[in-house]
């Protein structure tokens, strides 16, 4: 962060993390409206800003920070309920923020009586470049460490643990995630947005890329000090991505191999489309 002083016992100034947040938005905000004027979303207007307002406060910032605390900080979220609010001390979740983003989605489509995989595929569309900003301002942070190496590309990250009393070089996790579902999964994206219209194949192509590049992704990554490996040598990450997973398979076959699932394709006025 750029420091413009310390009061009250914390440091103020800007956040690369907020940076990463606004970029985002905006991000999203000329997605939507390009989206709509290339006729693959029903969301136009001033709806478009509105709908990125919900997704900002209730979707992103409440869904990721109610994650992290109870995926990652349980006990001293229910030890101190008044954590939840410290988000200076930084502590997002990602998967946390996916679902409040999905759950604000369901609700929003209701209410503007659109499809809902309409709207999913317009914001899925631009997420991962999102995500990469994300991770890129966790590198510039210095959080989220990688695992000790000894590749030449290592990083010697100033907070991390000392091993034998001295700092160690470390994967690059954050840019390497940055990569993956950042770059290569945004283009992944980019390639099915122009090769079908299908509802819904945006979304779910996100959301299980998401979870099998972050599998891939946590490979690299020291997983939490409070928290390490379940079963031996999975991180909770890969456990919330396979879970993950799991879930967007049984949505794909519901949304294109049940006999209700049609993967039909976008309409260009709300009237013709049933949600």
């Amino acid at each position: 962060m750029w420091r413009a002083g310390h009061f009250w016992g914390n440091d103020w100034g800007i956040r690369f993390y907020s940076l990463a947040y606004l970029a985002g938005f905006y991000i999203l905000f000329v997605s939507l409206r390009w989206q709509a004027r290339k006729g693959w979303s029903l969301l136009r207007g001033d709806a478009i800003s509105d709908y990125i307002t919900w997704v900002a406060m209730a979707g992103v910032i409440l869904g990721g920070r109610l994650g992290y605390c109870l995926l990652y900080e349980p006990r001293q979220t229910f030890a101190d309920p008044f954590y939840f609010f410290t988000v200076w001390k930084g502590g997002m979740a990602s998967h946390g923020g996916i679902l409040g983003v999905i759950l604000v989605m369901i609700f929003y489509t209701r209410a503007a009586k659109i499809p809902f995989y309409n709207l999913a595929d317009a914001t899925a569309f631009c997420v991962p470049i999102c995500l990469g900003l994300g991770r890129c301002a966790n590198f510039l942070n210095g959080e989220l460490w990688g695992r000790p190496t000894d590749v030449w590309w290592g990083v010697v990250f100033p907070d991390a643990p000392l091993i034998h009393g001295l700092p160690v070089p470390r994967y690059p996790s954050q840019l390497i995630e940055a990569l993956l579902e950042g770059l290569l999964l945004q283009l992944v994206l980019v390639a099915v947005r122009f090769s079908t219209k299908r509802d819904g194949a945006v979304a779910l192509t996100f959301m299980a890329g998401y979870a099998v590049l972050r599998i891939l992704g946590e490979q690299f990554r020291q997983p939490d000090a409070d928290i390490g490996f379940w079963f031996g040598g999975v991180t909770q990450g890969q456990l919330l991505s396979g879970l993950m997973l799991t879930v967007t398979a049984l949505l794909v076959y519901f949304q294109f191999f049940s006999r209700r699932g049609t993967g039909s394709q976008v309409s260009s006025t709300p009237s013709t489309t049933k949600p």
